[in-house]
């Protein structure tokens, strides 16, 4: 299982993708059609409900904001972990988290996005 390359393509594709027709063809691809995103504040289960969640998101981020691995995806026996931060193209981050994926078949079944605590 390479968790490095679709931990990427979730972040890159799904959550790095403004265009809903762009992002529920990629979110086919990466995730299992009865899968589940859990976030912070909300939860959202099957293709088209993890498509509206990420746009409820995109919509609360500056257009110019783009999502940026910190470091490569690493998983083993089904589960994989990406930090990322999001922020100004080639500027600071503005937030950071961490995405905890269970994976069975290939595809993302459960996302678990943490999201880092700011600075006092």
């Amino acid at each position: 299982m390479d968790f490095e390359k679709l931990m990427q393509a979730n972040l890159d594709l799904v959550f790095g993708e403004r265009d809903p027709t762009q992002r529920i063809s990629a979110i086919r691809n990466i995730y299992d059609e009865n899968a589940e995103l859990h976030e912070p504040e909300r939860s959202a289960r099957g293709h088209e409900a993890i498509s509206q969640a990420v746009t409820d998101v995109l919509e609360h981020l500056p257009p110019d904001f783009v999502f940026t691995a910190i470091r490569p995806a690493l998983g083993h026996n089904g589960v994989g972990r990406l930090q990322w931060g999001a922020g100004p193209a080639g500027g600071p981050f503005a937030v950071t988290g961490t995405d905890v994926a269970h994976v069975e078949g290939g595809l993302i079944r459960t996302l678990h996005v943490f999201l880092d605590q700011s600075e006092p």
